[in-house]
């Protein structure tokens, strides 16, 4: 039930208003059955009353709504005012009822005269406490459900704020990609290469149709992120030509795994600008996916000049698109995931992600 929906506590206040007064009739009668000696035709007077108590609650709803916003001090004299004066009317309004279906207990009663209203108040203290009691289950019942709504709140906020931290992250990647590929198109241009800087832009531009089309905050599968990744790999390609070497290894019980789109693209994309530019002769790069236990590892490796891990550290790295991998990961999936950096014997660099293995449905 959505506690936030006004129709939703309308439905459940007068739920709870009916089931509990129906509740007090049964025992009331009970009671009354098994320890008295109730007159005939005492069944009928028992909902009459519990009715007339359920009146008398909605008036208190009432005055509690008047006064709720008021400081909880203040609210505590009207509290115990009117919750003890409709215990009163109540029994003054079961007493008139009770001997006016039941003339004949007058007698029993010892009261010769309707007149004589104390036997009319006999019972009222109990009665108020039956009314204390409602008003304490009212205002217990909305602090919870005020409690309920704040968490839910709560929740919204920070999902909608997570929501907006990955969908930053995702955009990030867009300017620092096309400040790269555009850089690389404009030195082809600028020596007059321009069947090279034509094909590139045409590639450029389906990468980047792939990237709008795709919902960053979905999850794809492997198989979608490896062919988005051959999209942005053709952009390379043109630039590297044979210097560029990419090694698929993806084991078929993980092709329909989730991931988050376009994870890998940023890691590629490093791998190509400090491992496989920095040497003459070019390199390569091998993106493999598989299951790790309960999770799914993907790596990226490469045969450039890697980094220093003597030291015994795993360096943390401080690039734009590895802390961005990073920051999503961590949004995503908490303490469940890891990005680690590693050395590629006998030299290069190695990525390795894990996340939690799931596929789509």
């Amino acid at each position: 039930m959505n506690l936030l929906d006004p129709d939703q506590k309308h439905r459940l206040f007068w739920l709870l208003q009916a089931g509990g007064w129906a509740g007090w009739a049964l025992s009331f009668y009970l009671g009354a059955t098994v320890w008295g000696d109730p007159p005939d035709n005492y069944e009928f007077y028992v909902p009459i009353i519990a009715a007339v108590g359920m009146a008398l609650t909605l008036g208190l709803r009432w005055v509690y709504r008047l006064t709720w916003d008021m400081r909880f001090l203040a609210r505590v004299l009207p509290f115990l005012l009117s919750s003890y004066f409709a215990g009163v009317l109540w029994m003054v309004a079961r007493t008139f009822i009770f001997f006016s279906l039941f003339p004949e207990q007058k007698a029993a009663f010892g009261i010769e005269s309707s007149a004589e209203f104390y036997s009319y108040l006999e019972g009222a203290i109990s009665a108020a406490w039956v009314m204390f009691g409602w008003s304490a289950l009212y205002f217990g019942i909305k602090y919870y459900i005020l409690l309920q709504d704040a968490k839910a709140r709560a929740l919204t906020a920070a999902s909608v704020a997570n929501e907006a931290q990955l969908k930053m992250l995702r955009y990030q990647l867009n300017p620092h990609f096309l400040f790269n590929t555009l850089n690389a198109i404009s030195t082809l241009v600028l020596d007059k290469d321009t069947n090279l800087a034509s094909d590139m832009i045409n590639k450029l531009s389906k990468f980047l149709r792939h990237s709008l089309e795709t919902d960053p905050m979905t999850q794809i599968t492997v198989d979608q992120e490896v062919a988005a990744l051959k999209l942005y790999l053709d952009i390379e390609q043109v630039r590297f030509g044979s210097r560029l070497e990419v090694l698929f290894s993806i084991n078929p019980e993980v092709k329909h795994a989730l991931v988050p789109s376009l994870i890998l693209q940023p890691l590629v994309e490093n791998a190509i600008k400090y491992g496989i530019s920095q040497s003459v002769k070019g390199g390569a790069i091998g993106i493999s996916a598989h299951k790790d236990g309960d999770d799914l590892q993907l790596i990226i490796s490469d045969n450039g000049p890697g980094l220093d891990f003597s030291q015994g550290i795993t360096p943390k790295g401080s690039g734009v698109g590895l802390e961005n991998c990073r920051e999503r990961l961590k949004a995503l999936y908490g303490n469940r995931q890891s990005l680690k950096l590693g050395p590629t014997l006998p030299h290069g660099l190695t990525v390795s992600i894990n996340i939690p293995f799931s596929q789509e449905a």
